[in-house]
């Protein structure tokens, strides 16, 4: 006969306080880091202006993980105080639903999940195991509990009175950090045009099309096929349009960028990423796609890790920048950092200042270091919340 072997109650509650209390943490500091080399000295000429600016980052994955965002914590990228020290006004905030095993840059199929896990080890609601749209809502909910916590440090914003809100705010004392939100990948729609009704009504006000694998929508560009829009995806665009909902390219196909870009009506973001001219990466914009996104009065939002710029170091993040700048004008580039989102970075939200000198060593004026940093992104944000039936034609 086979022996069994009987196991303890506290050794399986013990492996189970293990996982749960433990492991997410584990896996959050694990794949979050910031790679320690030096930092770029920091003059008293950044630092003063670095004060007086009003910054923007398109985009961070930070509602992913299970942390408060108001406690400042010992792993990642960015919580509510480092924003602060970063003197950081406004930050998008996404909701990442899905991410293929194995998750590369060339090919990912969209058979596999490795979000699925992290909600379950989470303990996060048991709808948000087996829904892609609950999770984004629940991603909602947290961003929402952040505000309600905050006293008064975090707002969020949904609208443009909202966002005049914000910043009549932070002009009179204790300067709080606006919180929207953005969706990576609307593979969370599961194929229903009604689930974006729910997602605008939770708060969601961009949204990418695709993320690393193709959906009902379009082909990623690290997707298998790397299509173009689908019938669903271009009617999902117009909505957007419609409803004042900004549309993102990061991630998607070229083939995919291109029609997004013939057929926009509204200013359209790449919110984080870097371009092909500085750092020859599939997910890059090429210069005719900046030239694109620039023709519709849109940003493209640059970012700090290795596969944005070909390194993690601020100086690298200006030669990016100021490609931009030199191609299409510096009223088209701004910040996207992909903080929390699985990378490595040089710098957490805090130290955002290192961005300002390298700008400041780059030869910008604080009149382009202004826009780069936030006034751009302000602009587009502002016209792209508006309905369609409420905004001038676009450019």
């Amino acid at each position: 006969m086979r022996k069994r072997f009987w196991i303890p109650p506290v050794l399986i509650a013990a492996a189970a306080i293990g996982f749960f209390g433990f492991a997410p943490g584990f896996v959050e500091k694990s794949m979050n880091q910031i790679d320690g080399k030096p930092l770029i000295k920091v003059s008293d000429e950044a630092k003063t202006l670095h004060k007086t600016l009003t910054i923007v980052d398109l985009h961070s994955d930070t509602l992913m993980w299970n942390r408060d965002l108001n406690d400042r914590a010992s792993r990642g990228h960015m919580d509510v105080p480092r924003l602060q020290d970063g003197n950081v006004a406004l930050q998008l905030f996404s909701s990442v639903s899905k991410t293929p095993k194995n998750q590369n840059y060339d090919g990912n199929g969209a058979d596999s999940d490795n979000i699925t896990l992290l909600t379950i080890a989470q303990l996060q609601p048991m709808k948000t195991w087996s829904s892609l749209v609950e999770r984004s809502l629940y991603h909602a909910h947290k961003r929402d509990a952040a505000v309600a916590g905050s006293n008064g440090l975090v707002m969020a914003v949904n609208t443009s009175a909202q966002l005049d809100g914000l910043l009549a705010a932070r002009a009179k004392g204790p300067r709080p950090v606006g919180a929207m939100l953005t969706i990576e990948g609307l593979q969370n729609l599961e194929g229903k045009a009604a689930n974006l009704d729910r997602l605008y009504a939770a708060g969601f006000r961009m949204a990418g099309l695709t993320h690393f694998f193709d959906n009902e929508l379009a082909g990623s560009m690290h997707g298998l096929k790397k299509g173009g829009l689908t019938p669903f995806g271009r009617d999902i665009v117009r909505r957007m349009e419609a409803k004042g909902m900004i549309v993102d390219i990061a991630h998607l196909s070229h083939t995919g960028v291109a029609e997004v870009l013939a057929m926009a009506r509204r200013p359209v973001v790449s919110s984080h990423g870097g371009v092909q001219a500085t750092c020859k990466v599939n997910r890059n914009l090429t210069d005719d796609e900046i030239r694109g996104v620039a023709k519709t009065g849109g940003v493209i939002g640059i970012g700090y890790w290795d596969a944005a710029i070909c390194d993690t170091s601020p100086r690298a993040a200006a030669k990016a920048i100021k490609h931009v700048r030199d191609l299409v004008g510096i009223a088209h580039v701004a910040l996207g950092s992909d903080y929390d989102g699985a990378t490595t970075v040089r710098f957490d939200t805090s130290q955002l200042v290192q961005v300002t000198q390298a700008l400041l060593d780059e030869g910008f004026t604080p009149e382009e270091i202004r826009a780069v940093m936030g006034e751009n992104a302000l602009r587009v944000i502002k016209a792209g919340l508006k309905p369609l039936a409420e905004s001038p034609t676009t450019p």
